[in-house]
């Protein structure tokens, strides 16, 4: 294995399987990362781009260094999109059978998972953005740690992500999105 290439930033995140995946995800392009579970207060809306710049200032403002957050949502089709940038209260409110049971049981499950990270250096904000489309079941399976992963299928798979184990960060919205920052980070930033 060639030498692990230490990145000068940090990710932010109080939620610690984020900081895992992320950490594994960098792992398979070579590269480290501190992490930190300082907690950002994040805005309550629907639009991500708008609650992940506010995250991404706010997080500076506390660490006064270059540093990386990110936004996991689901968006449901059916209800046009959301819960999106609501995802958390969503499932805080409803939890996993409840939320399987209202979007999982009948037709139109189609909903699309989407992460969203952002750099923050003080001067900037970059933005990557992974998705992928799956479907809603009507009864989670797996382990329950890692929220709505227990009732997410993507397309093409039989299992959730919460059964996937480590096979989730060879296909997830969260690698589409971490290895668009690496390849934003290895061409701009020396």
């Amino acid at each position: 294995m060639p030498d692990v290439k230490f990145l000068p930033i940090r990710f932010i995140s109080s939620n610690p399987y984020k900081r895992e995946e992320f950490i594994e995800l960098l792992k398979v392009r070579g590269y480290s990362i501190q992490t930190s579970d300082l907690k950002v207060y994040e805005i309550q809306t629907d639009n991500i781009d708008m609650l992940v710049e506010d995250k991404a200032i706010k997080a500076f403002e506390k660490l006064g260094r270059p540093l990386v957050i990110e936004h996991t949502g689901l968006s449901i089709v059916k209800i046009r999109g959301l819960p999106g940038g609501l995802t958390q209260m969503f499932w805080d409110t409803l939890e996993a059978d409840r939320f399987a049971e209202l979007f999982g049981s009948s037709p139109g499950n189609e909903a699309i998972a989407r992460t969203t990270v952002a750099y923050c250096d003080g001067r900037r904000l970059h933005k990557f953005t992974g998705e992928i489309s799956g479907q809603i079941i009507e009864k989670p399976r797996g382990d329950r740690h890692f929220q709505w992963d227990t009732v997410f299928v993507p397309d093409g798979e039989t299992l959730t992500f919460a059964e996937m184990g480590l096979k989730k960060n060879d296909i997830s919205m969260r690698k589409k999105a971490v290895h668009s920052l690496i390849d934003w980070l290895e061409e701009n930033i020396h």
